[in-house]
This record gives C-alpha cells, structure tokens and sequence, in this order.
C-alpha cells in the first residue's frame, strides 16, 4: 500500500472537480518542508490552525453582542465552526477540495481583535497603519504563531484566508465558498441571537426574510446553502436571482436594525478607551510587551507591536490589562 496522503491524492483526483484545486496541485509553502506521509498539504494546514494558539482564543472573543448574559451566544468561535461546517457542505456537494474550505474557513477570523468590529475600528484609528482583520488574520498565520516563526500555511489557505472578505480576482471556488458562507452565516445566527437577546421578536423578522428563506434559523441556512448549490456550476458559484434578492434584503435589515442597535451597542463607545489607553501604554512602555513581540518592536516598529499584541487579546483579557494597568485597587497599611 502506498503511503496514506498519497492515496488521498489519488482519492482527489476522483472526487474533486475540474474547478476545485488538488492537494497535489497546491503552489506550495512560504518555506519549502518534506511531506507528510500520512495527511496532505491542507489536512496539515487544518491541523495546524485547529491547534494555534489563536483558534484557541477566539472562544473568548466577542461575535456581535459585547459580553451577553447566557451560554448559547456565538463567540468567534462557534462563528468560524459554523462558517467552516457550511463551507465543507458545499466543496463537498460541488467537487471542490473540503480539506481546502475547512483550511481557510477555520483561519479567516484568526486576526480578529477584541470586542468584535468594535475592536476593529478601533485599532484601525488609533494604529498610524491601519487595522482589517483579515489582513491581521494572515499575517497571525504567516508571522505570529509559533513565537513568530508563523505556521507556514499553503498559498491556497493563505490567500483564502487574507480575500475572505472581499475577494480576488484570482480566488480559488473553495475561498469563494468560504467567503460566501461566512456571510451566510453571520446574518442567521446574528438574527438567531438577536431574537435570544430579545433586540427583535420572531414576528417583527420583515415578511420577505420569512417567507424567502424560512422562519428558522435551520430553514433560512438551507434554504440559501441549497439555492447555492443547485444554481453553482461551470467554475462559478451562485445564488438563484431571486434568493440573492431575499439575501440582500436579509443583509440590509441586519446593519439597519440588529447591527445598529443601540441597545446591542450601548458598550462600544468604551472600547475606543479601552484600547486606545492600551495602545498607548505599550507604545510608551515597549518593555512590557510579550517577549515574542520584542523582535517585531525592533523591526517594524513598537506601534506594530503593540498592534499585534492588542489585537490578539480576548475580551477578558483586554479587560484584565486595562484594570492592571489603570484602575486603582484597595489597598491597607497593616
């Protein structure tokens, strides 16, 4: 028998498309590395990203709602099994690599910072370079992880990773699927926990999201995960007109009701605060950065520094620092 990942190569050449990308088609790695003998070239990206220490930490960063009093809110965590889980439904009913989709979609949030979007614009005004997360999200997996050795990913999971927002002109379909179903995700289960939090009731949902795409969370997710697969082909991937209409619509209600709430945005006016004190701090103390970090103060400036370091913290920890750092404890002569 042949060593296993060279019978998943072979396995691929059957199973994946003439549209979808084989392991062994990959361009390659950053830094050229022997193979593994038992998975391939993405199984290993996967593997890799599963186990960085920045997958670990999006379990405590906030998806939309900052801090929600409940279990069953979706962190950055479950968003990306979430994206990550529809991505593969769809390389697999396509003929694209799943391997590839899994990659990509568990690294695109990799770079997300604290707090949500809320960290994100925040950074984006106080760091002199500006501050996109899926920017961030590649340059965690090509400079940060491993004490700054980076995790050395494939082009494919790289580029997919860094154009999971706005794309390319040269996207592989399986960052397209990523790309497309992370949005599919986040207006559902936003909605999903907009109704949980009690910002919306099932009723006042708009009757052309009802009855375009379904009156649940698993209808509506369905509903758009098997309009796009029936109406994707011939190296192109879609939706029927009329459910990227009902899509659309679904997309502008969220930003017009759920992602400007003011009562689910009561908190972000503190995270400028927060962060831009943080950032500060750091910038002016460069000492007191991760030691990990010190080489990239040296190189790149204490600003990107105190940038990496910021954006890669929970919503706790932020929190934590802030408190260490500026508000004053109790404290007794014995």
């Amino acid at each position: 028998m042949d060593c296993p990942r060279r019978e998943r190569e072979k396995l691929e050449r059957m199973l994946i498309g003439p549209y979808g990308v084989r392991a062994e088609n990959s361009r390659g790695r950053l830094h050229p590395e022997e193979e593994c003998s038992i998975r391939t070239c993405f199984q290993r990206d996967v593997d890799r990203i599963t186990h960085s220490k920045a997958f670990r930490r999006l379990k405590h960063k906030t998806q939309v709602f900052l801090q929600p009093e409940g279990d069953h809110y979706r962190t950055r965590l479950t968003h990306t099994l979430e994206v990550t889980r529809l991505a593969r439904t769809v390389a697999r009913a396509l003929g694209l690599n799943e391997d590839l989709a899994e990659a990509i979609g568990l690294g695109h949030d990799l770079g997300h910072t604290p707090f949500g979007h809320a960290g994100e614009r925040a950074l984006n005004r106080i760091y002199e370079g500006g501050f996109k997360h899926y920017e961030q999200s590649l340059r965690v997996v090509d400079r940060l992880e491993r004490d700054g050795q980076g995790l050395n990913l494939c082009y494919e999971t790289r580029m997919g990773i860094l154009h999971h927002t706005y794309g390319a002109e040269d996207d592989t379909l399986e960052a397209i699927a990523v790309r497309l179903c992370d949005r599919i995700a986040y207006i559902n289960h936003d909605l999903d926990d907009s109704i949980r939090a009690g910002l919306l009731t099932a009723e006042a949902v708009p009757e052309q999201i009802r009855l375009g795409c379904g009156e649940r969370n698993s209808e509506r997710i369905n509903a758009f995960i098997s309009d796009l697969i029936a109406n994707s082909g011939g190296g192109e991937l879609r939706m029927s007109p009329q459910m990227q209409q009902t899509f659309d619509f679904f997309h502008r209600f969220m930003y017009s009701d759920v992602y400007t709430n003011p009562i689910a945005k009561s908190e972000e006016s503190k995270v400028d605060g927060i962060l831009e004190r943080l950032y500060g701090y750091y910038c002016t103390h460069p000492e007191k950065l991760p030691e990990d970090l010190h080489p990239i103060a040296e190189r790149e400036g204490v600003g990107r520094a105190a940038c990496d370091y910021i954006s890669g913290m929970t919503d706790g920890y932020a929190m934590e620092k802030y408190g260490e750092l500026f508000i004053p404890f109790a404290w007794s002569v014995k």
